[in-house]
């Protein structure tokens, strides 16, 4: 690829994400078609789909087999994630969730104390996506535990481990795919949040810390390590 094709291909890519913004598109809705979007910035297709392979990477946009291209949660995230990273190790798993211990409970207690109506709709239907079987590389639309963050009242907060989640996807997908108690990770989201729902920080916070800790636990033991080594 040349440098003036990739300098084209990020002009398009700017304009594309200026057009989304222009038309007031939020997360879930359609993106014109390749060819339409040829027509509208007169470049040829080809270069419209190397410009949507980049939005694609910060998560911009979603391709849906079958069904089109969809602007998704990157549009309005003001944290980006490096598509560039390395396959996941065990090292990387475990540091993951490690990470997590420590930012999570923290914004799950904020989460309490600031939560609405909406906010507990979409925890509430968020904590299903535990039920349901890790199938190759897919990701929920709306992860529980960002939505747990969005509760927090804090768009930072919330971008912050949605970045997390995103940076280090192929240990996240690693996890779900390790970690296969489906119906103990949904009782723990239920019990986060009733706590949530309640007011109670300090038990959100607790709650959120107890089942990290568990997926910790049982990913040290699948992968072979000792869980107090690893810490």
């Amino acid at each position: 690829m040349t440098s003036n094709t990739t300098s084209l291909s990020e002009r398009i890519a700017d304009g594309i994400v200026a057009m989304i913004e222009a038309a007031g598109l939020e997360p879930g809705d359609a993106l014109a078609s390749s060819r339409e979007l040829a027509k509208r910035f007169e470049v040829t297709t080809p270069t419209i789909r190397e410009a949507l392979r980049r939005l694609e990477a910060t998560d911009v946009i979603r391709f849906r087999h079958g069904s089109g291209t969809y602007v998704s949660g990157g549009v309005n995230r003001r944290l980006l994630v490096n598509p560039h990273v390395s396959e996941s190790r065990s090292e990387s798993v475990l540091e993951l969730l490690d990470a997590r211990i420590v930012l999570e409970p923290p914004v799950a207690a904020a989460a309490a104390a600031a939560r609405t109506d909406e906010d507990l709709a979409a925890l509430t239907l968020s904590a299903d996506n535990s039920l349901k079987p890790q199938y190759a590389d897919e990701r929920p639309e709306l992860h529980f535990h960002v939505a747990l963050a969005g509760a927090s009242g804090n768009l930072l907060l919330r971008e912050t481990v949605e970045a997390l989640l995103q940076v280090r996807a192929r240990d996240q997908i690693e996890i779900r795919h390790r970690y296969t108690d489906r119906d103990r990770d949904h009782a723990d989201h239920v019990r986060i949040v009733e706590a949530v729902r309640d007011g109670d920080p300090d038990a959100a916070a607790a709650l959120t810390r107890e089942h990290l800790l568990a997926i910790r636990e049982a990913l040290a033991a699948t992968l072979g390590t000792d869980p107090e080594e690893t810490r």
